[in-house]
């Protein structure tokens, strides 16, 4: 296809949809900005790069979005795909659109430790894009979708990776978004890559059946019509087929076969207004067969995503049960469309354009929310799929005000919704007025009341409870919070009893913890004293940065044997000597060589609970030289976590991420909650390990993360 038919193609498209002559032409601008830019780029199809940009721009002007995004889609790759400089388009069309492009521009030029993390990162981008303008989800929805279509063209490994990210991202956020067409070709497009086997038997088997079911369908028209007929309603009814994804998820849940399945195919009645939603309702009931504990009133409570409709079952023609839906106009386009039919935000995509009060879209505030409590960015990404994409249940306060929550929440959930700090002393709940246990899940309409005591504290329990990433979130803060301050008077207790061993009562002088604790890096005086409660750094290494220079040992005179390549190390050439397998020490720590009886110098951490019981003249000043490594040391590293299914996985996931390889893992309980993670790990220098330790503690539910000292251990490995 040329440029000129291509841009026909679009103008086409626009007029459809009525709009203004004098977008048209801005639009054409953008075309012929962008197709000069991509000229000479190519898709995997082996089509001109600039077909993709205006198919974008298509599927948009069908959703009837507004100006402004349909030029950010024919310039939505420009930023990423050549060398333009933001300030060209800002200049050439204006902060709002630049806005938009950058919104749905990968991080592609910034690095990361793995596929996976620039993944995350770039959905969490996406998300708080989004929560800022929601026009960028259009953008995006409509760039995966066009890139479904044409995914026949990538390898299979490739379009299956595509099309699971889809169905775990991108079809729930057309849901939620209430954009029910394109969910529907997101979802058949992801299951036909992801389980073609099963999406071309469902093909076939819904291909088989049409007739059957195109004959009850036109029966069932055909009687309403005639029911309808002195009504006066104006109602246009059609068949409408399940989309295959949707069956195929309703015979997996229900265990069922195709032909076990009644509603494959619905009716749907459209008419002008609500009230004759309810007229043709009554009149379909009184002309079939309702059946029981099959009728829904999604008008009066209206799904999450906004669809409103009236979905009742009946015994249609032979017998067989019919799902008829009933809406207005304006409901279609909703159910079509979502959030893109509601045009408050057609002139001002921003979330905050709209009422405060509309609690409607209160969860594109929490990605915000998420993006403050939760800093890595796949435990984000997880957190908004669990809390985003679930089903939702509606509840009240006392006041009246509703509260939306995942299903499965319980009121301890509702407690962290309602502030932090009712949900640390929530100490019972009331559900409609009675008294009941804080694991009840919650049913829609039920009316909560949280009962505190300034005494409470949260359970470790309660996180296998909840069902939202906020309560969790805040649930681990808490105890990590109150572990520390344990670990921080653990600290003071053993320093205490060390000073007075020591008689080195000038410590406590003139702050000289805290200049200490800055030169052993930590932020503060109670952070270091946390570190040594809990492990992380030993009493002697605080200790030793007390000392004079006239108290430290100096080079020993004792023979030693020679070696014959000692440059890792100074202080120890010709020497022989070995790294000690008590404390594994690595490139970039601080050290000490301990002269042995028949091993040469054995090499400690300075830090080393062993040099407690070594004499003064057999250790000798030694230190890691600066020359390049090739060479791999084991550190042991103990990690300590709050137990929960998939905690290992976390962790070990971290390390991988980090290109590290794992020589042991073993896993021991520690009472009911805790689990400590043992795991040694092949490390080049410091600087490798401290990175690896600082992404574990970053994971949730991970306590604390040290380095662990034993009597033996796995000998170093070399490599070349």
């Amino acid at each position: 296809m040329n440029h000129r038919a291509l841009f026909s193609h679009l103008d086409s498209i626009l007029r459809l949809h009525h709009i203004e002559e004098e977008d048209i032409n801005k639009i054409k601008t953008a075309y012929d900005f962008a197709a000069k830019l991509h000229a000479g780029q190519y898709r995997v199809s082996e089509e001109p790069y600039i077909v993709h940009p205006v198919e974008v721009a298509c599927i948009l002007a069908s959703l009837q979005a507004d100006t402004d995004t349909i030029i950010a889609a024919l310039l939505h790759d420009i930023l990423e795909d050549t060398d333009t400089q933001p300030e060209t388009i800002k200049k050439k069309f204006g902060d709002d659109i630049l806005n938009l492009v950058n919104g749905v521009t990968k991080l592609s030029k910034f690095s990361f430790s793995s596929r996976e993390e620039r993944q995350a990162e770039n959905f969490r981008k996406m998300f708080l894009a989004m929560a800022d303008d929601i026009r960028v989800v259009f953008l995006k929805l409509a760039d995966r979708l066009h890139n479904m279509r044409t995914l026949n063209y990538m390898k299979p490994l490739k379009q299956k990776e595509i099309a699971q990210e889809t169905i775990e991202i991108f079809s729930p956020l057309a849901n939620r978004l209430g954009m029910g067409k394109i969910r529907s070709e997101l979802e058949d497009l992801s299951l036909r890559y992801i389980n073609p086997e099963k999406y071309f038997e469902i093909a076939q088997l819904v291909s088989q059946s049409k007739m059957e079911r195109d004959q009850t369908i036109q029966a069932i028209i055909a009687k309403m019509h005639s029911g309808l007929k002195n009504t006066g309603i104006n109602a246009t009814i059609m068949g409408r087929a399940k989309n295959y994804y949707s069956i195929y998820t309703k015979m997996k849940r229900q265990q069922k076969t195709f032909q076990e399945l009644y509603d494959v195919t619905a009716v749907r009645v459209i008419v002008d207004n609500e009230k004759e939603c309810y007229e043709v309702l009554g009149i379909i009931h009184s002309t079939f067969k309702p059946i029981p504990g099959r009728f829904k009133d999604y008008i009066a409570m209206p799904k999450n995503n906004l669809y409103r409709s009236l979905h009742t079952s009946v015994i249609g023609p032979r017998g067989k049960p019919v799902e008829v839906q009933i809406r207005s106009q304006e409901m279609h386009e909703e159910a079509e469309y979502g959030i893109a039919a509601h045009w408050k935000y057609k002139e001002h995509g921003s979330v905050n354009a709209a009422n405060d009060s509309d609690k409607k879209f209160s969860w594109l505030r929490k990605l915000i929310e998420f993006q403050q409590d939760i800093k890595d960015a796949k435990e984000y990404v997880d957190n908004v799929k669990l809390d985003l994409f679930s089903d939702q249940v509606f509840v009240f306060s006392p006041k009246g005000d509703v509260i939306d929550l995942p299903n499965g929440a319980v009121p301890i959930d509702f407690a962290y919704r309602i502030h932090t700090e009712v949900g640390n002393k929530c100490n019972g709940a009331l559900v409609n007025g009675r008294i009941v246990p804080l694991d009840r899940k919650l049913k829609n309409g039920d009316i909560i009341e949280i009962i505190t005591n300034k005494n409470a504290n949260p359970r470790l329990d309660w996180i296998n409870i909840v069902a939202t990433a906020q309560a969790r979130t805040r649930i681990r803060q808490w105890f990590k919070k109150n572990t520390k301050e344990q670990h921080i008077a653990q600290g003071r207790a053993i320093l205490d009893n060390e000073i007075e061993k020591s008689k080195l009562e000038e410590i406590y002088k003139d702050n000289k913890l805290e200049e200490i604790a800055k030169q052993l890096n930590y932020h503060s005086e109670a952070d270091m004293m946390a570190a040594l409660g809990y492990g992380e750094i030993s009493i002697k290494k605080i200790l030793n940065k007390v000392k004079t220079e006239e108290e430290r040992p100096r080079l020993p005179t004792l023979k030693i044997p020679r070696a014959k390549n000692t440059k890792e190390i100074i202080g120890l050439e010709g020497l022989l000597y070995h790294i000690s397998k008590c404390c594994f020490p690595v490139p970039g720590e601080p050290i000490v060589g301990v002269i042995t009886r028949s091993r040469g110098v054995s090499v400690h951490r300075e830090d080393c609970k062993c040099l407690l019981n070594v004499e003064k003249e057999r250790m000798m000043e030694i230190s890691w030289a600066n020359a390049e490594r090739n060479k791999i040391y084991i550190a042991r590293v103990l990690v300590e976590v709050i137990d929960r299914i998939g905690v290992f996985k976390d962790v070990l996931g971290k390390i991988s991420d980090n290109k590290t390889n794992i020589t042991h893992a073993t896993i021991k309980t520690r009472g009911k909650n805790f689990a400590v993670i043992e795991i040694g790990l092949e490390i080049r220098d410091i600087e490798h390990l401290n990175k690896i330790m600082k992404g574990i503690l970053n994971i949730s539910d991970v306590v604390s993360v040290k380095r662990q000292q034993t009597n033996s251990g796995p000998s170093s490995a070399n490599r070349t």
